[in-house]
């Protein structure tokens, strides 16, 4: 069969040959309909992800969907190594796949699974979210922020605030649900400030998927503020920006600051799973979007590196 397989670290996958996947009673073989392009996976295909084997040559791919050898239409997550998704068949164990409604598509379930657990996990699982409360949105322009903003508000979120440095898409975002929206363009002294006066009014959660500057503006501020504001939730998701920050050690002395990540590792695989389902259910009664690029799976080496922030990339079968 082919597939995209990834020959030693650092290099891109190639369309190529590869092993047939082989059934088993736990593994079941799936023809892929449709794997996006994620940050896990150029992550992990690249070797750079906390979650990566680096052991070569593999298929690159962490997620996907398609149909198993009896006709039943799946999410697939986690292939068995050497296998992945973006492949024309692989192997997946059987709990790691989830039903798909008709009324959803490959391409958009293999699209929105990923970018919609992060915010539905980060909220459920992490924050123990509770309907009503004030959340924000630390990166929302991107798709993963753009599915936060949908989710919050399908999980009722009173008030849901989203920033970012796209103003087009931020103005987009109060269709989505956002109900008060900030640009990050000025400095980090002035975004503070910014940050400051809505901390005051108060916000029970942060999902953050830049980390760096804003984020540390945004957790100082809330420090500023922390004689009036509730207690706080910062669920750290995503790192666009920067991998570290230095973050006064009072800022968490002096508030009810609690300081949480969400991510694989800090959730068990199985209450990942039903969060993905949940995702996956939601957008198939229509409560969930994102906009998607549809690209030939044996295209895949000309869009590897092309900005999958705003749109995901699918790579597609058939």
């Amino acid at each position: 069969m082919k597939a995209a397989v990834v020959k030693q670290a650092g290099t891109q996958p190639v369309w190529a040959e590869f092993d047939e996947p082989v059934a088993s009673r736990e593994q079941g073989v799936v023809k892929v309909g449709a794997s996006a392009l994620s940050r896990l996976t150029r992550g992990r295909a690249s070797g750079e992800h906390y979650s990566s084997s680096k052991t070569y040559p593999f298929v690159a791919g962490v997620d996907g969907a398609g149909r198993l050898d009896d006709g039943r239409r799946v999410y697939f997550f986690g292939p068995v190594a050497p296998f992945g998704a973006m492949a024309e068949r692989t192997l997946v164990p059987l709990e790691h796949c989830l039903p798909l409604a008709d009324s959803i598509d490959d391409i958009d379930a293999a699209a929105i699974a990923i970018p919609g657990m992060s915010s539905w996990a980060a909220l459920t699982e992490r924050a123990k979210f509770v309907a009503g409360e004030t959340v924000w949105i630390n990166g929302a322009t991107g798709a993963s922020g753009q599915l936060a903003v949908q989710v919050a508000k399908r999980l009722g979120a009173g008030k849901i605030i989203a920033t970012g440095r796209n103003r087009a898409m931020l103005e987009k975002l109060r269709d989505m649900g956002a109900d008060t929206i900030i640009t990050l363009e000025s400095d980090e002294a002035s975004l503070s400030r910014a940050f400051e006066a809505h901390c005051v009014e108060g916000v029970d959660i942060v999902l953050d998927y830049l980390w760096g500057p804003s984020a540390r503006a945004l957790l100082i501020a809330a420090a500023r503020a922390s004689e009036a504001q509730r207690a706080l939730r910062f669920v750290q998701i995503g790192s666009m920006s920067a991998q570290e920050i230095a973050l006064p050690a009072a800022v968490l002395r002096s508030s009810a600051i609690s300081l949480l990540g969400s991510g694989l590792g800090s959730v068990a695989m199985p209450r990942l799973f039903a969060a993905m389902q949940a995702v996956l259910n939601a957008a198939a009664e229509g409560g969930l979007r994102v906009d998607t690029k549809a690209v030939p799976m044996p295209h895949l080496a000309d869009h590897w590196n092309d900005d999958a922030g705003r749109e995901r990339i699918v790579f597609v079968n058939g």
